[in-house]
């Protein structure tokens, strides 16, 4: 693993939580995001009503900045949000996770939650020298959000289907061009046909 085991996951539900402000809103209604809660084993109170499904949604903007902000200034956003939240780092297990840090309490309130794990998530990040594994897909138009954990630094699309475009993208480009060099091999062959039979007839 590039980090700790609950900074990656954090990260992780970072761009997930970021790209769910695409296009097509991913976060519709208070059952999305029970789904949501569940998925990432998030534990702690849920008042469960439209107030705390706005309340995350508020904070995809927020958590955005980590993706376009320089260190210093990310460094600065990491600090307010902590000192916002009154963040005391503890040590807790729950779940299927093991020992791992919590800066707020289990009443905090949900979102609040969330933005202190992706502010802890970013001191690890900054503290590594590794804010470039923060990027924006390369797929052409998309915009989403990527972390790159991968050892080589390989990753350039999101999790939602930019790799399989980019990949059927170049396909298609590959045979359009192979298509035309065929084109014009054999407009080129029908070329020197043309001309030998000119020779011939003026023989």
């Amino acid at each position: 693993m590039i980090f700790a085991h609950d900074t990656e996951t954090a990260l992780a539900f970072a761009a997930e939580l970021v790209n769910t402000a695409g296009a097509k809103e991913l976060l519709p209604d208070v059952g999305a995001l029970g789904a949501l809660v569940r998925a990432w084993e998030w534990s702690g109170d849920r008042t469960g009503d439209e107030a705390e499904l706005r309340a995350v949604r508020a904070l995809r903007p927020r958590i955005r900045r980590f993706w376009e902000a320089d260190e210093h200034r990310i460094v600065e956003i990491v600090n307010e949000l902590l000192r916002e939240a009154n963040a005391i780092p503890q040590l807790v297990k729950h779940d299927s996770f093991d020992y791992h840090i919590h800066a707020t309490p289990p009443s905090a309130p949900l979102a609040t939650r969330m933005l202190v794990e992706v502010a802890m998530a970013l001191v690890d990040v900054v503290r590594s020298k590794e804010l470039s594994r923060l990027r924006i897909c390369e797929y052409p138009g998309c915009g989403n959000v990527v972390v790159d954990l991968t050892k080589n630094r390989s990753k350039r699309f999101c999790d939602s289907g930019c790799g399989n475009r980019a990949a059927v993208s170049a396909y298609r480009a590959r045979k359009a061009e192979l298509a035309e060099k065929d084109r014009r091999r054999g407009a080129a062959r029908s070329l020197i046909r043309e001309k030998r039979r000119s020779r011939r007839k003026g023989r």
